[in-house]
């Protein structure tokens, strides 16, 4: 057998799926994981008939790859990135709102100066909202079943449309739950964006801001409207949400 193009250490889900999509594009891909069991289901199922060579040594992979030998290694870390997720959570959005800024500001660390515009407010907001939609779709991915992928692909199914007509709809009730849980969240924020957003009039002014500055006025009326506005708005997103999910999914009833 020729070398191969490429090689990937870890059959995991990812390392699995990546796989398969590399050797779909034309490369000629070599696998390995340290439990052989594994990359032996691999090749006998979701590998087979395809341009991927099993490996059940190190030695053995290293030899199969053409040089310059390129490879990749899926690493687990999942503790790591649970705790990033999860940071949010813990973070008061303050202290966030002040990386940020430290970061993205005129003398930011990283040399972009996104400080004060629309882009810091979305950023922020992002930061804020992300473990929300990651833990609402997360556990419906882990739950998948991965047959009806390979079924899919057994009848000529390509990656998208297989992505479409079965991962999607599986997983897009979560997401929706993900993002009515992320608006809420990010319609009452304010700790991270009092300091990135600049609050400048019509056109970095965040509505939670500008309430807090209502109240600091003494002008209690202006705030009270707002907070109206804001609660009726979100109440119409989250029924509106709501009900497109309970449509899409009103035949698993």
């Amino acid at each position: 057998m020729n070398p191969s193009d490429i090689g990937l250490i870890g059959l995991a889900v990812m390392g699995e799926n990546l796989v398969l999509n590399m050797e779909s594009k034309g490369f000629s891909v070599s696998v390995y994981n340290r439990t052989t069991e594994v990359t032996e289901k691999f090749a006998a199922h979701r590998g087979a008939g395809k341009n991927i060579l099993a490996t059940r040594s190190i030695e053995e992979f290293v030899g199969s790859l053409a040089k310059p030998r390129k490879m990749m290694i899926m690493v687990k870390a999942g503790a790591a990135v649970d705790a990033v997720i999860d940071l949010p959570f813990a973070l008061p959005t303050i202290v966030a709102g002040l990386v940020l800024l430290t970061l993205y500001g005129p003398k930011g660390q990283l040399g972009v100066h996104l400080a004060y515009t629309r882009a810091a407010i979305v950023l922020a907001l992002m930061f804020v909202t992300l473990p929300f939609v990651v833990r609402a779709v997360q556990p419906v991915l882990l739950e998948l079943d991965h047959e009806m992928e390979e079924a899919a692909a057994s009848l000529g199914s390509g990656s998208f449309s297989t992505f479409r007509r079965i991962v999607l709809p599986n997983i897009l009730p979560a997401i929706l739950s993900g993002v009515a849980l992320a608006f809420a969240r990010a319609i009452g924020e304010i700790g991270s964006l009092v300091l990135i957003s600049g609050n400048q009039p019509f056109k970095t002014e965040v509505s939670s801001v500008y309430i807090f500055g209502r109240i600091q006025s003494g002008d209690t009326t202006a705030a009270t409207a707002v907070s109206v506005v804001l609660l009726s708005i979100s109440l119409l997103v989250l029924l509106g949400i709501g009900a497109f999910r309970r449509w899409r999914t009103r035949h698993d009833r």
